[in-house]
């Protein structure tokens, strides 16, 4: 079962590549730590200060180019968890016909962001991400 999550917060840190964004379960108490890089950490700030950069960034151009090819952005699902890596959907609409669309969570949740789009996350992998922490005191993905 998929769970909707909301952006909670984001920690951007300018002396490491790895900067974090946390999801909050809605209806609920859980939260969901992320690893994503600089550009994506950055794309996902700017969306949420309303700033558009000068020129179209990666995820811009496939907002457009989707929009442009008649297809909506429905939703994004962080679907699963191994080895450590997290994986993700895009839910595209286009012509009556749902696509399902393979990406990293950071940029899903970048493109999501600036599409105003749901996220969800599997239960399981929920589950394994509180796991992990209980266990280790921190994500397996840190």
């Amino acid at each position: 079962m998929a769970i909707e999550m909301e952006l909670s917060r984001i920690l951007i840190r300018e002396i490491t590549d790895a900067q974090f964004i946390e999801l909050r379960e809605i209806n609920g108490e859980r939260t969901f730590p992320i690893v994503v890089g600089k550009p994506e950490a950055y794309a996902i700030d700017r969306r949420l200060k309303g700033l558009d950069p000068p020129r179209p960034q990666t995820h811009d151009l496939f907002t457009t180019m989707m929009q442009d090819l008649g297809g909506s952005l429905e939703k994004i699902l962080i679907n699963d968890l191994r080895e450590g890596t997290f994986y993700a959907k895009l839910y595209v609409q286009q012509n009556g016909t749902e696509h399902e669309v393979d990406c990293r969570p950071s940029d899903a949740i970048a493109i999501g962001v600036a599409m105003q789009v749901p996220i969800f996350v599997e239960d399981h992998v929920l589950d394994e991400v509180e796991n992990d922490i209980e266990d280790t005191g921190y994500p397996e993905t840190y």
